[in-house]
């Protein structure tokens, strides 16, 4: 097993290897703060659409791009080395909520072409700015069934999460993302079906873009939701030979803390990424979390301080000031280091 060779993002793993680099925050917390009406998701053309569209975050990069392109300033300005495209949510089966499915593949290009435009107004020689492409866990799941009255009911199956994937992944990297993101898995089958349409899509057009994988741990179980502890879940995806593996979502730092250090264990040979939550969530709370800037960045500079990560950042609840913090907390620290000869000792 050789290392892969990358098409784009190729000084991303020697830029690893020397710091730890800086992910943005938490878009839809951003996206809130702009108290959009139904009437600006809309736009001009989709003011006549039959179903509500306020909560379709992703459709703004069509309807309002300037409020996508300032949140992504706003984080390149707080520091970020890395952004990520508003696509979470912009594949079909997503979109397909809100009757929109025919346009996931548009909503990728654009969105990609937002954010390269952005990070390109920021690189510089000294401080590169990368485009990570997101591809969310979809609102379907392949392993759990949405019928507490019938075990082996799914309402969505690999076939289907693939064939979006995949269209997600053509659009991502059209609009000229330096690699992709496959966040948030709660389900292993969903994470597997995005990992064979990246694979699948990489051999049908010669493209090869770094990979990071980030998984959620739900609660103190230490599971994913279908089921997985954090070293089975990496067993699952590792054939993937993702650049970074990490964790992100549901649980502040505090709480995240002994699955990451487990992760780093079971993935010497990898880079480990994380962006918790600012904390647990609080409705009277400003940004719908408690954690200050202060708070997070302390955090996440202990797991810095013990060797655990190369890639953090913040999930929701997190703002610009969160990752200005989060920078200036962990610059002075050493990133973690591979142990590359394991991987290939273990592959020959």
């Amino acid at each position: 097993m050789k290392a892969p060779v990358y098409t784009r993002g190729q000084n991303l793993p020697a830029l690893l290897e020397q710091r730890i680099l800086l992910l943005d925050g938490a878009m839809g917390t951003m996206i809130q703060r702009f108290k959009l009406t139904e009437a600006d998701f809309r736009g001009e053309r989709f003011k006549d659409h039959g179903k509500d569209l306020k909560n379709n975050g992703e459709l703004l990069v069509l309807t309002r791009p300037s409020v996508i392109r300032d949140i992504h300033e706003s984080f390149l300005a707080a520091g970020a080395d890395i952004i990520e495209t508003n696509t979470f949510g912009a594949n079909a089966l997503a979109q397909d909520d809100y009757g929109l499915a025919e346009i996931s593949r548009e909503l990728n290009v654009e969105a990609a072409r937002i954010a390269r435009q952005s990070a390109d107004k920021f690189s510089t020689p000294d401080k590169p700015r990368f485009v990570a492409g997101a591809l969310g866990p979809t609102p379907r799941t392949a392993s759990i069934s949405p019928d507490v009255n019938d075990p082996g009911a799914r309402n969505v199956d690999f076939e289907q999460l693939r064939a979006a994937y995949y269209e997600q992944v053509e659009g991502l990297v059209e609009g000229g993302v330096d690699l992709l993101l496959v966040e948030t898995i709660f389900d292993t089958l969903n994470a597997k079906a995005a990992l064979f349409a990246i694979d699948e899509y990489f051999a049908d057009s010669g493209q090869r873009l770094p990979l990071v994988i980030s998984g959620t741990v739900t609660d103190a179980s230490g599971r994913i939701l279908s089921g997985q502890t954090v070293t089975a879940f990496w067993y699952s995806v590792r054939h993937a030979q993702p650049l970074a593996v990490g964790l992100n979502c549901a649980l502040g730092a505090a709480l995240m803390r002994p699955y990451i250090q487990e992760l780093a264990k079971a993935a010497p040979d990898t880079f480990i990424s994380c962006y918790p939550n600012a904390g647990l969530p609080n409705p009277m709370a400003e940004t719908g979390f408690d954690e200050t800037p202060d708070v997070t960045s302390r955090l996440l500079r202990e797991f810095a301080a013990e060797g655990l990560v190369n890639i953090v950042g913040g999930c929701c609840g997190t703002t610009p000031e969160h990752i200005a913090a989060i920078g200036q907390a962990v610059s002075p620290l050493p990133a973690r280091s591979r142990q590359r000869e394991f991987f290939y000792k273990e592959a020959a």
